[in-house]
């Protein structure tokens, strides 16, 4: 006699099936027939996006299958035909850039943040010194990759605002500056490392320009680092976009929406991002 397990398994696609008859256990996409949203989000976002997804399933029974990278490289993927639902950059250049292509109807911004420096617990630096320690001939100092990471390019919109305390800043920064992370040819940190605080940990770098919030995760890892603000006249400012790509899955706006309302906010702020301008 054919049991009720298998009778139901028969009317089923053959994945299933399988499962059903082994007693496997099905993804709730897989049982509901509900393609999973496919997030995009800069590398900044990884550890506050987690926590955010998780919320937003736990409270909606929506699957979400997130990949994490430098905005402009998730860009890059885009435009060439990688099939996503909700793009979370570092910036608002890269998902305006979509929208000008037709592929999304509008960028919402829903976080900022600020540039800080990592330091080596050797290096004597404060706000008050720091650029004239970043033109230190002896002072190795490191970036993201300009166009690939945003961040890259926060940084050297930093150098560009040196130039008008020092002449000639400017040069000798974007000259001295090493590329470390972001990049397509990067090097990669080991699964579940801060890239900031493996850099710093390995000594690859003196002085680190990165986002604040990569500065905190890297200091929890290294603790020996030291954070430093930059002054007001080299200080630089990052806004985040958010676009919900034209033909996404139904369920990325609801998921956008979470992003955006008091409980993703609030995630942010855990993780030190700054409310969106008003």
């Amino acid at each position: 006699m054919i049991s009720k397990h298998v009778l139901v398994a028969l009317s089923l696609s053959p994945v299933i099936m399988v499962a059903a008859v082994q007693g496997m256990p099905m993804k709730a996409e897989v049982t509901t027939g509900v393609a999973p949203i496919e997030l995009r989000a800069a590398g900044s976002l990884k550890t506050a996006m987690k926590d955010i997804i998780a919320a937003y399933q736990a409270e909606s029974q929506t699957s979400v299958a997130a990949q994490y990278a430098p905005s402009g490289l998730l860009l890059k993927r885009i435009q060439e035909g990688e099939k996503v639902d909700i793009f979370a950059s570092a910036n608002m250049k890269h998902p305006q850039a979509l929208v000008d292509a037709g592929q999304g109807k509008a960028v919402q911004m829903f976080a900022r943040n600020q540039l800080c420096a990592v330091a080596q617990d050797n290096v004597q630096v404060t706000s008050a010194t720091l650029l004239d320690t970043l033109l230190d001939p002896k002072v190795k100092v490191g970036t993201s990759t300009p166009k690939a990471d945003p961040a890259g390019d926060y940084a050297w919109a930093v150098f560009a605002k040196a130039e008008a305390v020092k002449p000639n800043a400017k040069a000798a920064l974007e000259t001295k500056a090493l590329q470390l992370t972001g990049g397509p040819e990067s090097a990669k940190p080991p699964k579940d490392r801060n890239p900031y605080g493996w850099v710093m940990e390995n000594k690859q770098a003196d002085i680190f320009l990165t986002y604040c919030t990569n500065a905190v995760l890297a200091k929890k890892e290294v603790p020996s680092l030291q954070i430093i603000d930059l002054p007001q006249e080299l200080a630089v400012g990052a806004d985040y976009g958010l676009l919900v790509l034209q033909g996404a899955n139904a369920a990325a706006t609801p998921l956008a929406e979470f992003i955006l309302s008091a409980k993703g906010q609030a995630i942010l702020s855990s993780y030190g991002f700054q409310p969106p301008a008003k």
